[in-house]
């Protein structure tokens, strides 16, 4: 890591952060097995009221564990969690590590082809899920490899008075569980499990701890294998970006989802090295988050733009202190400036963007939260993360400035994709993972994301990048939230489209839109359709799905072409 010190971002970095890590890595259940012997009685968690101390946590999770060695659950089986943000997305997570198997993490909106999918593509031979997703998961079981359903309710981990306050009648009925030997009631087994501690003489921090499945907007969903040592290191950077927070002080609001790889992370396994509460919210809602942070008073925010967004734009905002919290990493899409600046007017606290992908655990850039950061950047590598640009033809690295490829090394980058050799060679290149996003790096060493490079739009062989247009546009007062897709243009070969909503009790028009567009934005780069919608498509973080919105317009396109044809 001797080069990393010639790298012109060093420079940037204030003293407090190192340029690389230090310290050994550890497999990650040994850091919950750390802060509950030096934090046995702090709090671990608040999940609507519900709380739980670190050696709660510890303990169940070793109760897990044991059941599944008893059930035959070996070194290296894969284990799927399809639950959301809860208590026992804790257990499980840390349970299974401690049995030594595989993670697969599993989004609980799955449809039946997707679960079955991604089962058989992981060859998972358990999962845990809740009881409302029951039928689902039973109706694949004999499709795919799976031996055992853990089934649990999110009632079972609510505080007295909220089962008060929502009463069952009032709940999502669950089905009645099918009459299967192979289903355990996940109560039953922290009854009768015995917490009895386990070795891991035989695991090694390179071993995969995680099958992290991406979105697959190309293709097949590809399963990340993510080791100990990927996560661990990861997280370790998170802590020395946040240098200014206090181990066994912090609280953090978890709204982002544990199955992703940022909510993982940034949320799940910052707090649990850490000694941090989590805050947990088990699904994004701008009245529950609001609520929260009126209540528990968190400090640390990661999240995604979206979630800034709905809060700057709910009703209630103005009667809510959120002064509380003092940072925020924002990620999974880029943060318009605006949304930065009016965040960090009503919180006094610092948002910054940082970037990352899921074969990364996901962080490898951030701006700095206290020292000296770039708006519309970024910003630079983390500590033991190396970075550059280079030529999509040549592969040689570029000036400054120049657009190529972003391209990066560091111990948090995969292992590879599972069972897919090729794509890994494909992706992984003499130690350094290409990330498919267009960028340039400043004299400084800041680095800019402009586009995916599936995403770049060719308007009259001029190259526009949808979020420079996007910036743009959320700089007018009227638009909460846009995104920018190339659709066919029979004379340009793409031209720009716009899907914008608004903000409640705001108006605008084409036109006005236009006229605005025009004045920040060279002639190929503006606009010429507009649609406007009531929100846009999302995933569960609340990344705007914007493929989704090109098939949208494929398929239109494609149908009006046939009508056309007819008549």
């Amino acid at each position: 890591m001797e080069e990393l010190k010639a790298k012109p971002w060093v420079s940037q970095y204030p003293e407090q952060i190192p340029t690389t890590l230090e310290s050994d890595f550890e497999l990650l259940p040994i850091y919950l097995k750390k802060t509950a012997t030096e934090y046995p009685n702090k709090k671990a968690l608040n999940f609507l009221g519900k709380e739980m101390t670190f050696k709660e946590i510890y303990v169940q999770s070793l109760r897990f564990a044991n059941y599944l060695r008893n059930l035959g659950i070996k070194k290296g089986d894969r284990v799927a969690i399809m639950l959301p943000n809860s208590p026992q997305a804790v257990i499980a997570y840390y349970g299974i590590l401690f049995a030594d198997a595989i993670i697969v993490q599993t989004n609980p909106l799955y449809t039946e082809r997707e679960l079955e999918y991604q089962m058989n593509d992981s060859g998972a031979t358990a999962i845990i899920c809740l009881d409302l997703l029951i039928n689902r998961v039973h109706s694949v079981k004999n499709n795919t490899k799976l031996k055992h359903i853990f089934v649990t309710s999110v009632r079972d981990y609510l505080p007295i008075i909220k089962k008060v306050l929502y009463p069952l009648s009032k709940q999502p009925k669950a089905p009645e569980i099918p009459n299967d030997p192979s289903i355990h009631q996940f109560n039953y087994i922290m009854k009768i499990s015995a917490p009895v501690e386990l070795e891991l003489t035989n695991s090694s921090v390179d071993d995969v701890a995680i099958l992290q499945y991406t979105g697959g907007t190309t293709g097949f969903p590809k399963g990340v294998m993510l080791t100990h040592k990927n996560l661990a290191s990861n997280t370790l950077m998170s802590e020395k970006w946040l240098y200014k927070s206090r181990k066994g002080e912090e609280k953090i609001l978890t709204v982002l989802p544990f199955f992703h790889v940022y909510g993982m992370t940034a949320c799940m396994n910052l707090s649990i090295m850490c000694a941090y509460e989590m805050i947990i919210i088990p699904r994004f809602d701008a009245s529950l988050m609001l609520e929260a942070i009126k209540k528990y008073r968190p400090t640390l925010f990661p999240g995604a733009p979206t979630m800034y967004i709905a809060l700057l734009n709910h009703p209630d905002l103005s009667k809510t202190d959120i002064s509380c919290i003092h940072s925020c990493l924002s990620g999974s899409a880029a943060l318009p400036v605006e949304v930065q600046e009016q965040f960090e007017k009503v919180t006094g606290g610092k948002l910054v963007e940082g970037y990352g992908l899921s074969e990364a655990s996901p962080v490898t850039h951030s701006n700095f939260l206290w020292d000296r950061r770039v708006s519309g950047s970024i910003g630079v590598p983390w500590p033991s993360t190396d970075a550059k640009i280079v030529s999509m033809e040549t592969g040689e690295e570029l000036p400054v400035r120049e657009i190529g490829e972003l391209i990066v090394s560091g111990p948090q980058v995969m292992k590879g994709y599972w069972n897919r050799p090729e794509e890994t060679a494909a992706t992984l290149k003499d130690g350094w993972l290409y990330t498919g996003d267009l960028g340039y790096m400043d004299e400084d060493g800041f680095f800019y994301i402009v586009d995916r490079k599936k995403d770049m739009i060719i308007a009259g062989g001029f190259n526009v990048y949808p979020r420079d247009v996007e910036e743009v546009l959320y700089e007018h007062e009227a638009v909460q939230e846009t995104v920018v897709i190339g659709v066919p243009d029979p004379y340009r070969g793409e031209t720009v489209k716009a899907f914008i909503v608004l903000k409640e009790g705001k108006t605008v028009t084409e036109s006005e839109l236009d006229e605005f567009s025009r004045k920040y934005l060279a002639a190929y780069k503006v606009p010429r359709q507009y649609e406007f919608r009531k929100e846009l498509p999302k995933t569960a973080i609340g990344k705007i799905l914007r493929r989704q919105l090109v098939e949208e317009e494929k398929q239109r396109n494609a149908k009006e072409n046939t009508e056309e044809k007819l008549s």
